[in-house]
């Protein structure tokens, strides 16, 4: 008997696409179970055809999120070994799944005088790598795979929705909003491109510092990341971020989780000041690591985390060394990082910064 068209054959291929959600009258939302699927698996697949991921290969990564797990859920179906490099930022139900997966998780519990945490995960990888006879890092904020894995979502969109006027999503390792927004602009060059940021983070020319509001913002800057495509910045804080996820929640039962909200905080509002344009908001991931923090009333309040109303517009600004730290928005304008008056100089990292052949 032949197979439903509806079966998969695996359940990181059955959650790797997302769903399109019409979250008002020129707004959808793309509804990721768990968005980092999308790279893992392609990464993994090109790694295999490659010959570099062989039966005794460890696969080797560092992160503090949903790139982890996308790579545990890979790596117990393909049957290889896992090491993955993290920090405090990981939370508990987390580091139980991951290692319930098969993953072996080495924590670092200080951060590098350059990079930060993000320094000193790229260090103690390649200290694992150098002691390993044969590994295979996926590299997710270097690697091109990365960004090159999303074309499959922009394609998504084209075949639903013909031409995309605007794409927002949330910035960390660069690759969704790089390769999603390239594949949208192969398509149609006018196509606007939002990146969401937090505050304090390198990517768009702040100064690094310290981040409550995770999954999105970087202390090092990726090679994926092409400045030039974005045509508006917006950085939002982490109160504000919250309250939009749970907004979306309770107005629109999405149980997502915080860089989701974010990314909708600036969505919804472009989508109203563009009433005849489709705007399509990229949503990563599920809620229910956030169950006892974001969702937790007493939580926010007790972490000064709970605000009194919802931010419904940003502040303009003219440079990132002008933005406060309240949402905040920069006209972009497609240019280079250093065509931007204000950015800080680039921070670099040896180990982020090489080159992949």
């Amino acid at each position: 008997m032949p197979l439903s068209t509806l079966t998969y054959r695996s359940i990181t291929e059955a959650q790797m696409l997302p769903r399109l959600i019409r979250l008002g009258p020129n707004l959808y939302g793309a509804v990721f179970t768990l968005m980092k699927l999308v790279p893992a698996q392609y990464i993994l697949r090109r790694a295999l055809q490659r010959g570099e991921l062989t039966e005794d290969t460890v696969i080797v990564e560092t992160t503090s999120g949903t790139f982890g797990l996308a790579l545990a859920m890979q790596a117990a179906l393909m049957e290889r070994d896992l090491v993955l490099v993290s920090d405090p930022a990981i939370d508990d139900n987390l580091y139980r799944r991951l290692t319930d997966l098969g993953a072996k998780v080495e924590m670092c519990l200080e951060p590098a005088p350059v990079g930060g945490y993000q320094g000193a995960r790229l260090a103690k990888v390649a200290e694992i790598r150098a002691s390993l006879p044969s590994t295979f890092c996926p590299e997710q904020y270097n690697n091109p795979d990365n960004a090159r894995s999303y074309h499959v979502v922009a394609e998504q969109l084209v075949r639903t929705f013909g031409t995309v006027d605007c794409l927002v999503g949330t910035v960390g390792t660069a690759g969704s909003m790089c390769g999603t927004g390239g594949g949208l602009r192969e398509y149609s060059p006018q196509t606007q491109v939002i990146g969401v940021d937090s505050h304090r983070s390198v990517l768009f020319g702040q100064p690094d510092g310290p981040r409550s509001l995770r999954g999105l913002g970087n202390s090092l800057w990726p090679a994926n990341l092409d400045h030039t495509l974005f045509d508006e910045i917006h950085w939002c804080n982490a109160a504000e971020a919250y309250a939009q996820t749970r907004a979306l929640h309770a107005e629109s039962a999405l149980f997502q989780g915080p860089t989701s909200g974010a990314a909708h905080l600036v969505a919804q509002w472009w989508a109203a000041k563009n009433p005849d344009g489709l705007c399509v908001v990229m949503l990563p991931d599920e809620g229910y690591r956030y169950q006892a923090t974001v969702y937790d009333d007493a939580w926010l309040a007790a972490n000064g985390q709970l605000l009194p109303e919802r931010p419904t517009e940003p502040v303009t600004v003219a440079s990132p060394a002008e933005a406060g730290d309240r949402w905040t928005r920069l006209v972009w304008g497609r240019r280079s990082y250093e065509e931007v008056p204000g950015v800080v100089p680039r921070v670099t990292h040896p180990l982020a910064e090489r080159a992949l052949s």
